[in-house]
């Protein structure tokens, strides 16, 4: 992978279990096959973003306010799930 590349990886229904909105700053448990993947891509040195559409806003203070939530959610989901913090980015 080039230095410059990186793999994003979907957050909801992808990297956690997903059923239904719940809140912003809700996340669902661990996909452990996908956990598993990540961590191993990490191990190899490979950049992982996590790309989630959670983090975007159309500017409005409930959307930003929501956005922020989520990334704050999801960080902490990584760190307890994966062992560190990820990027969470909705743009390519």
């Amino acid at each position: 992978m080039s230095a410059h590349g990186w793999i994003g990886v979907d957050f909801d229904g992808t990297l956690a279990k997903y059923d239904k909105w719940v809140a912003a700053d809700h996340c669902g448990e661990p996909v452990p096959a996908m956990v598993e993947r990540v961590k191993a891509w990490l191990a190899q040195g490979v950049s992982v973003k996590i790309f989630t559409a959670r983090v975007s806003h159309d500017g409005s203070p409930k959307r930003l306010q929501d956005a922020e939530l989520s990334r704050t959610a999801i960080v902490e989901w990584c760190k307890l799930h994966i062992g560190q913090e990820l990027p969470v980015t909705n743009a390519k």
